[in-house]
C-alpha cells in the first residue's frame, strides 16, 4: 500500500527533480556586438517549443529541451534586433555565443522601459548610476561571493555601513532608529521591543536578490530617515528552472568543542520557538491558580509551570546550515511569463562569551586617581539561535510592461540564552546571579505589486501587510549576595527570585501607489512623479511578573536553606507549597501599552533634464497621527489616550551633471524627521540583565528635525567597476539619543532624551576595480571606507559638555579582494572590516563646586576592532563546494569609559572585554537543473 508520504515523495520527484535528469541541456551567452559586454534578462527560447529562459547575471544561459536532433533558437531583447539560430544539435556540449545588435529604428520611434535586473553587479551599478537620488546597493552576486549568512552581514559591505549587536545597521555613524527599512516596497515593524530598529539578522542571504540605500532624500520616499532608507528586495522571477540543496557546517574557537550550559529545552526549540514549555498555560493573560484562602500566592506545582532550574551540560560539535530552493519559469510565444521562487532555510547555532568583563563605573577618585566601581562582574554566557525561514514568490509578466507580483517571506528566530555574573555590587557586597532567558521573534511579509509601463506613462501601486512579534515567555533571574551575612552568598529575599513574561505583537497594513508621466515640451523632456501613502500599524506589549516568597514568620522550609546550594537542593518541588516557596505577582498595568499610528502621505516631484544637467525636485506632505494607550494605576486596568499628531511638508531636491557617460556630479538637499516610537514614549520600564539596568520610555520626547546635503562624484570606468567620492552634512534640531542617569547614586535607569541641536558630516569612499590592468586577471578589488564627525549642542547653562553623537563611528572600512576564474569554476575572498571607536552610552555630571564640574562619569566607548574573513568556492558541474574562515585575527571586543579631558590623566576603564572566537566553516550545494 501506498502511503501518504510515499506518494507525495513520488509526486514531488515526478513534478521537479524527473524534469531536470532526462532533458538535453543546450547552453550558451548572449553579448553586445559592439561593447562585448553581458546583455542580462534576453529571452532566448526554442522555437516551436515552449522551452524558454532569460539570461543570467553574466549573459548566459541554459536551455532544457526534451527534443532530439537539431533546433532553432531565438533570441530577444529590448533596443537590440532579434537573432535566429538554426541547426543547433542538442547533443553538443559547444557554448553558443549570441551577438545582438542594436535596434536604431527602434530607438527612435519607440519609447522602450528594460528592467535590469538588480540582482547581478552590473544591474545593481546601473541602476545607481541612472538613479535620481544618491544611493549604493549590494546585488545577489556579491552576496554570493562573500558567504554572507544574512542580511545584516550583506549590508556592512555598502559604504558608511556599520553594525550594531551583530544585527542592528547604522548609516553614516547614525543610530539604527535614524533608518527606514521595507522590504518589497512595503514598511516592516520594528522587531525590538525596546528601540525602534530591525534586526537584520533575522533575513537570510539566500532569499536576497539586492540591497539598496538611498542616502538623499527624495519626495516618492517616507520622510522619516536620516541615515538611510533601506530597501530589501527578495529574489522574483528566476533565470532557469532549477532546484539546489545546501548544506554546511561551521564551529567558533569559543563555543565548539568546550563545555555549553544551557536551561532545559522545549519540543519545539529546535524550530525557532517554544509551544509549551515556557509559556502560560493559556498565554499571557492566564489566571493562576492560587492555594486556598491566599489569593495572593500563587501554587508553583499547580500553574502548569516549567519549575526546572537545572542546568545542563553539553558540548558542541558544530553549527548547522540548510537551505533549498526551487525556482520555476513558465514563458509563451506571446511574451507572456510565470515565475516561481520557493526557498526554506535553517540554521542551529551556537556563541560563547566566556570570562566576559561586564562592569559598571561610577564618578573618579580623583584624589587616589582611580576607578569607583559601580558594578565588578564577569559574566558567562551561552547562546543557542535558531533561525527558520521561508519564501514564496510568484511573478507574472502578461508582456514586456506589465509586470504582477505576489512575494511572502516567513521568518522565525528562537533564542535561547544563560548567562552566570559573579562580582561585587556598589556596596562591595559579592554578588552571584544568573539569567535563563528565552526569546522567539516572528516576521511575516506579503505584498501583492503592479508595475505597468507605457510609451510616455507608468504605473505600480503595492497592497501589503507585515506582521512580527516578540515572545519572552518566563524568563528566569536570580541574585544571591552576602548582604545578611559577609563572606556567607546566599538569599537575602524572595523578590530575589523573578519570574517574567512578555509579548509584543504589531501589525503594519500599507497602500503605495505612484505615477509617473513623460512631457514632451518642445526640447524639453520632463518627467512628472505624482503619488500617496497610506500606512496603519497597531503595536499591543503586555507583561507579567512574579516573584518568589515565603511566610517569613513561619515556614517548614529547610533550616539554613538561605544557603543552600540553589539550584540542587533549593529550587526544587519539594519546596514548593503555601508554607514553603509560593509565586506572588507583583502587577504592574503601567508597563503594558498598546499603540495605534496612522500615516498618510502624498508627494508631486519634478525630473527635468536640460543638456548635461538633471534637476529633481519635489514635495513631500505626511499626516501622522500617534495613540498611545497606557494605563495611570499600577493595579488595575485604567487606559488612557495620549494623541501626538504632526502635519509637515518635506521639500527635496537633487541635481545631476552628466560631464559624459563615465563621469557624474550630484547635489542634493533634503528635509527629514525623526519620530519617537510608541515604546520611546511609553512610560513601561524593562529590566536588561545585561546592563544590570532598567530601560524606560519618556513621554515629552518631541521629532527631530534634520537638514540633509550631500555631494557626491562618480566615475564608471565600465559597467562592472566604480569610483565614487561622496561628501554629506546634516544639521538636527532635537535629536533623540540613547542615554541614562543616575538613581540613588548607584542604580542607573536608561531612557530617550532630546538633546537641543547637533550636526554630523563626513566624506565617503568607494570603488569597485578590476585588477586586469597591472596584470592580475580575474582579479577584483572592492573599498568602501567613510570618516565622519558630529557633534551634538546644548542649550546654554546645561551642564553637558559638547561632544559627538551617541553611537557614531568616526571612520568606517569595508574592503575586499576577490578572485574569480569561470573557467577553473573557482572563486576566492579575502574580506576586512574596522570600526573606529565609537559612544555606546553617554557620560553625566554628578557634582559641581563654584560652577566648575568637579565629578563626572565618562562616556563609555566602543573601541575600535579589525576583523578578517577569508572564503573560497569550487564549482564541479552542478555541484559547488565551499569553506570559510571568519574573523581570523579574532581582536577582542572592548568597550571603555573614556575621560576626555587629558588634563585630568584619568585610567581608562574596561567596562566590557570578551573574546568573539574565530569561526571556520563549509556548505555543500548541488543543483538539479
Amino acid at each position: 500500500m501506498i502511503t501518504k508520504q510515499r506518494l507525495f515523495v513520488l509526486l514531488f520527484y515526478l513534478f521537479t527533480v524527473l524534469p531536470f535528469s532526462f532533458a538535453a541541456i543546450i547552453k550558451g551567452v548572449v553579448i553586445d556586438k559592439v561593447t562585448q559586454e553581458p546583455l542580462v534578462g534576453a529571452t532566448v527560447q526554442i522555437l516551436s517549443s515552449s522551452a524558454a529562459t532569460i539570461t543570467n547575471m553574466d549573459g548566459q544561459f541554459e536551455l532544457n529541451t526534451d527534443k532530439k536532433g537539431s533546433v532553432s533558437i531565438e533570441v530577444r531583447y529590448l533596443g537590440y534586433r532579434s537573432e535566429r539560430l538554426d541547426g543547433i544539435n542538442v547533443q553538443s556540449k559547444d557554448l553558443i555565443e549570441f551577438k545582438l545588435e542594436q535596434d536604431e529604428h527602434l530607438l527612435d520611434e519607440v519609447s522602450v522601459t528594460a528592467h535590469q535586473p538588480r540582482s547581478s553587479d552590473i544591474g545593481m551599478l546601473t541602476a545607481q548610476r541612472n538613479s535620481l537620488v544618491v544611493q549604493s546597493g549590494v546585488s545577489a552576486q556579491q552576496i554570493k561571493r562573500t558567504q554572507d549568512s544574512d542580511a545584516s552581514e550583506v549590508i556592512r559591505r555598502i559604504p558608511g555601513i556599520s553594525i550594531i549587536d551583530d544585527k542592528f545597521v547604522m548609516v553614516r555613524g547614525l543610530s539604527q532608529r535614524y533608518n527606514n527599512v521595507w522590504i518589497n516596497q512595503g514598511a516592516v515593524p520594528s522587531s525590538e521591543a525596546d528601540s525602534r530598529a530591525f534586526s537584520f539578522d533575522i533575513i537570510p542571504s539566500s532569499q536576497l536578490d539586492n540591497m539598496v540605500i538611498v542616502k538623499s532624500a527624495a519626495p516618492q520616499y517616507p520622510a522619516d530617515f536620516t541615515g538611510g532608507f533601506i530597501q530589501i528586495t527578495t529574489k522574483s522571477i528566476p533565470e532557469s528552472n532549477s532546484l539546489s540543496i545546501s548544506l554546511g557546517s561551521s564551529i567558533n574557537s569559543e563555543a565548539h568543542y568546550k563545555n555549553f550550559y544551557s536551561s532545559k529545552s522545549g519540543k519545539t526549540d529546535f524550530l525557532g520557538f517554544d509551544s509549551s514549555l515556557r509559556p502560560l498555560q493559556n498565554g499571557i493573560h492566564t489566571a493562576m491558580n492560587t492555594f486556598e484562602g491566599y489569593p495572593e500566592a500563587i501554587d508553583l506545582l499547580n500553574n502548569k509551570l516549567n519549575n526546572d532550574w537545572q542546568v545542563k551540560k553539553r558540548t558542541p560539535v558544530g553549527d548547522m546550515k540548510f537551505n533549498l530552493a526551487y525556482n520555476r519559469a513558465w514563458q509563451w510565444n506571446n511574451g507572456e511569463e510565470l515565475g516561481l521562487l520557493a526557498s526554506a532555510n535553517y540554521s542551529n547555532s551556537y556563541k560563547a562569551y566566556r570570562n566576559m568583563e561586564n562592569s559598571l563605573f561610577g564618578s573618579y577618585d580623583e584624589v587616589n586617581n582611580h576607578p569607583v566601581y559601580l558594578r565588578q562582574s564577569t559574566d558567562n554566557q551561552f547562546t543557542n539561535d535558531v533561525k527558520m525561514g521561508f519564501l514564496l514568490n510568484l511573478a507574472f509578466r502578461l508582456n514586456p510592461t506589465h509586470l504582477f507580483e505576489f512575494k511572502n517571506s516567513f521568518n522565525q528566530l528562537g533564542k535561547n540564552r544563560y548567562t552566570t555574573r559573579e562580582g561585587y555590587d556598589a556596596q562591595s557586597n559579592q554578588e552571584q546571579s544568573m539569567e535563563y532567558y528565552y526569546s522567539a521573534r516572528s516576521i511575516y511579509n506579503t505584498q501583492f505589486t503592479g508595475k505597468h509601463d507605457f510609451k510616455e506613462n507608468s504605473l505600480d501601486w503595492t497592497v501589503g501587510y507585515a506582521f512580527a512579534n516578540r515572545n519572552l515567555p518566563d524568563r528566569k533571574r536570580i541574585l544571591l549576595n552576602d548582604e545578611l551575612e559577609q563572606g556567607k552568598i546566599g538569599l537575602t529575599s524572595g523578590s530575589d527570585i523573578s519570574r517574567e513574561f512578555t509579548y509584543l505583537v504589531e501589525h503594519i497594513g500599507s497602500l503605495n501607489i505612484n505615477y509617473d508621466h513623460q512631457f514632451h515640451w518642445g526640447n524639453l523632456n520632463p518627467l512628472m512623479k505624482v503619488g500617496a501613502y497610506g500606512e496603519y500599524r497597531t503595536r499591543k506589549y503586555d507583561t507579567r511578573l512574579f516573584y518568589f516568597n515565603w511566610n517569613y514568620g513561619e515556614n517548614t522550609l529547610p533550616q539554613g536553606f538561605r544557603y543552600l546550594p540553589i539550584l540542587e537542593e533549593l529550587l526544587i518541588p519539594s519546596n514548593y507549597a503555601y508554607d514553603k516557596f509560593y509565586l506572588q505577582e507583583q502587577v504592574n498595568k503601567i508597563n503594558d501599552y498598546k499603540g495605534n499610528n496612522t500615516h498618510m502621505a502624498g508627494y508631486l516631484a519634478w525630473n527635468v533634464p536640460i543638456q548635461k544637467f538633471t534637476l529633481f525636485a519635489g514635495v513631500r506632505y505626511e499626516y501622522n497621527r500617534m495613540e498611545l494607550i497606557s494605563n495611570t494605576k499600577a493595579h488595575e486596568k485604567s487606559e488612557i489616550s495620549t494623541y501626538y499628531t504632526y502635519r509637515d511638508f518635506f521639500p527635496s531636491a537633487n541635481l545631476s551633471y552628466d560631464f559624459n557617460e563615465k563621469h557624474q556630479l550630484r547635489l542634493a538637499y533634503g528635509r527629514t524627521v525623526n519620530h519617537p516610537e510608541f515604546r520611546e514614549l511609553s512610560s513601561s520600564v524593562f529590566y536588561d540583565f545585561e546592563l544590570a539596568s532598567n530601560v524606560q520610555g519618556n513621554s515629552e520626547l518631541k521629532p527631530a528635525y534634520i537638514h540633509n546635503l550631500d555631494l557626491r562624484y562618480e566615475y564608471y570606468p565600465s559597467s562592472a567597476e566604480l569610483v565614487s567620492l561622496s561628501l554629506f552634512y546634516k544639521h538636527f534640531s532635537n535629536p533623540i539619543e540613547w542615554t541614562y542617569t543616575v538613581n540613588g547614586g548607584t542604580n542607573l535607569t536608561y531612557s530617550y532624551a532630546n538633546a537641543h541641536a547637533a550636526k554630523n558630516y563626513g566624506i565617503e569612499l568607494e570603488f569597485r576595480k578590476n585588477l586586469d590592468f597591472i596584470g592580475l586577471p580575474n582579479f577584483s578589488l572592492n573599498f568602501n571606507g567613510a570618516l565622519i564627525k558630529s557633534n551634538v549642542d546644548f542649550e546654554k547653562g546645561s551642564k553637558e559638555k559638547n561632544r559627538a553623537m551617541q553611537g557614531q563611528s568616526p571612520y568606517l572600512i569595508n574592503t575586499g579582494l576577490f578572485y574569480n576564474n569561470p573557467d577553473w569554476g573557482f572563486n576566492a575572498a579575502i574580506l576586512y572590516n574596522r570600526i573606529g571607536k565609537r559612544i555606546v552610552g553617554v557620560g553625566r555630571s554628578v557634582g559641581t563646586v563654584g560652577g566648575e564640574n568637579t565629578s563626572d562619569i565618562p562616556n563609555s566607548y566602543e573601541m575600535p576592532r579589525n576583523s578578517l574573513d577569508l572564503t573560497l568556492g569550487k564549482q564541479f558541474k552542478s555541484w559547488e563546494f565551499k569553506v570559510y574562515a571568519k574573523d581570523i585575527i579574532a581582536d577582542k571586543v572592548i568597550f571603555k569609559q573614556i575621560d576626555e579631558n587629558k588634563d585630568k590623566n584619568r585610567m581608562d576603564e574596561i567596562t566590557k572585554s570578551y573574546k568573539p572566537g574565530r569561526s571556520f566553516g563549509f556548505s555543500i550545494g548541488y543543483a538539479f537543473k
